[in-house]
């Protein structure tokens, strides 16, 4: 007879329960039986990893790193270090996710990672932490995407229609931020319906369903599309430091650190945050070709063409802007732009350079949805969600019902949350995330020793703790600002841990109990024979 299912109670039973690890050796099992289709190479990683990288932090935040912002002191010219230290950084966690990666080629990333580690309970906490880094977080990126598009028609509006080049408040934000519009500015009209404020951020929502549909036709021609926004993104920064390199003036690079090592670490904590992408290069191992030889390939070079990439717009950025004291406003929002117009007087340099940030955000935007769908369906894998969002696409051989799912919650999300609280929550979930994934390369070096390692973090386990120690500083470094973020991520983790008991722990127990009865059927069938 098939043990009866009860509520979950806090007894030695329960605690085993919530803590069995899934062996790697079934993780590999289930993505033989029902896996994606491997279509990626060690290019399509590498494009998919700088795509995920190079976004509006280097079109952006490097400009409030460099000079200092309104909550922040300025690296100055010495931003250079500061990106080196944030890339060494990341080193740490990226050592420790290629460990992984290539030992568990499958569908989930860090979530996969700690069910194999650290338990059934761990692995759904890291996966609804992954939901702040990645879907909640591809929300925020097409918000921005939406405000680069309507700064860049902005500037043709002698050529465009008025309803174009400046459209209605309504049609282009959240209601969170049109209602700070409105607050500052009365006149602005926003339509309401009962009382209530309506407001579609329409170019957001249609980013949105673009990439999803994209997505949908296939991983390969996804990375095709990122590859085709990532060319034109690094074009715009080669063109920006080739032709801003004439416009350096040495000077300006002394003094090198005008707010000393205080400086340099806070340009290294907000910079930290333009290198977020590469882990989820890791959610995609199980569509990789060789996911053991081009796996540690793709996140180390990704990491490397972009720390190189960064370098060198700091040196010519410091260069031509004075950032030892106070700088323009425009120069905190868009530093390269800014320059080529203001200090090189190249308007239509600082036009492409809106076109590479649009890029850039769009293969952010590709590689966020992506990485979402690929957690998600390791999850519905173990039964945590439904098994319907296994379902493979019979032409396309992507998971499509899951794909538009989270592409359609994006959308409501889009018209209902406040996106400068959710982008701040994003962060919590990177820093746990890396956190967990050094913690779980300590732990199976000790569990599972023997397992074959095609890749493995050198020096561990000094590689993992330098890891856990640079992580876990800028976390604590971030909860100690001035941010209600601070408050609500313990509280996204207490209502993660109630839909794990309320939800996540009954299904995962009725489903043994139905492959308990299909065995004991099973087993009859045979006696009776």
């Amino acid at each position: 007879m098939a043990e009866k299912y009860s509520r979950a109670t806090l007894t030695r039973n329960f605690l085993k329960t919530i803590t069995r690890i899934k062996n790697p050796d079934e993780m590999l099992a289930d993505a033989g039986e029902g896996g994606l289709e491997k279509t990626l190479g060690v290019w399509d990683l590498i494009i998919l990893g700088v795509g995920a990288i190079i976004g509006s932090g280097i079109f952006a935040v490097v400009g409030i790193a460099a000079a200092g912002g309104d909550s922040s002191i300025g690296a100055g010219p010495a931003l250079m270090v500061s990106m080196v230290i944030a890339a060494v950084a990341c080193i740490f966690s990226a050592l420790c996710y290629s460990e992984f990666a290539t030992m568990i080629p499958v569908a989930g990333g860090a979530y996969t990672y700690t069910f194999a580690t650290l338990g059934e309970f761990a692995a759904w906490m890291v996966g609804w932490v992954l939901m702040l880094e990645y879907a909640i977080g591809f929300i925020a990126v097409a918000c921005a995407w939406s405000n680069h598009l309507v700064q860049f028609l902005n500037g043709f509006e002698k050529f465009l229609p008025a309803w174009l080049s400046n459209p209605p408040v309504w049609l282009v934000n959240d209601p969170f931020t049109a209602a700070k519009i409105v607050s500052t500015n009365p006149d602005v009209f926003v339509p309401r319906l009962f009382g209530v404020p309506i407001c579609i951020n329409l170019p957001a929502i249609l980013i949105v369903l673009l990439i999803t549909a994209i997505l949908v036709k296939g991983t390969k021609d996804s990375a095709k599309m990122a590859g085709l926004m990532v060319f034109i993104k690094l074009a715009v920064i080669a063109l920006f430091v080739v032709a801003g390199a004439f416009y350096v003036r040495p000077e300006n690079w002394t003094p090198f650190a005008p707010n000393g090592a205080e400086g340099i670490f806070a340009g290294a904590f907000l910079i930290f945050f333009a290198y977020i992408g590469f882990d989820a290069l890791a959610t995609a191992a199980e569509e990789c070709k060789n996911p053991q030889k081009d796996l540690p390939i793709g996140i180390i070079g990704s990491l490397l063409v972009t720390t190189v990439v960064y370098v060198l717009v700091a040196l010519v950025l410091t260069g031509m802007q004075d950032t030892s004291g106070a700088v323009p406003s425009g120069f905190l929002k868009a530093p390269m732009a800014y320059c080529m117009m203001t200090i090189a007087h190249q308007n239509w340099a600082a036009g492409l350079i809106s076109i590479g940030s649009l890029a850039g955000l769009t293969s952010v935007l590709l590689v966020l949805e992506m990485a979402a769908t690929r957690i998600l369906f390791a999850m519905s894998r173990d039964h945590f969600i439904s098994k319907r969002f296994q379902k493979i696409h019979p032409k396309f051989k992507t998971p499509a019902l899951l794909t538009w799912t989270v592409g359609l919650l994006a959308v409501v999300g889009i018209l209902t949350l406040n996106l400068d609280v959710a982008a701040e929550l994003c962060n919590y979930g990177t820093f746990t995330s890396f956190i967990i994934v050094c913690v779980a390369v300590l732990i199976l070096r000790k569990t599972d020793p023997d397992r074959p390692r095609p890749f493995k973090v050198p020096f561990s386990p000094v590689v993992p703790a330098l890891g856990i120690i640079t992580c876990g500083g800028l976390m604590v470094y971030k909860s100690m600002q001035p941010s209600g973020s601070a408050i609500l991520f313990p509280v996204w983790l207490g209502v993660g841990a109630m839909i794990y008991l309320l939800y996540g722990f009954v299904k995962n127990r009725l489903n043994e109990n139905k492959i308990h009865n299909e065995k004991v059927h099973s087993k009859k069938q045979e006696l009776l024979k």
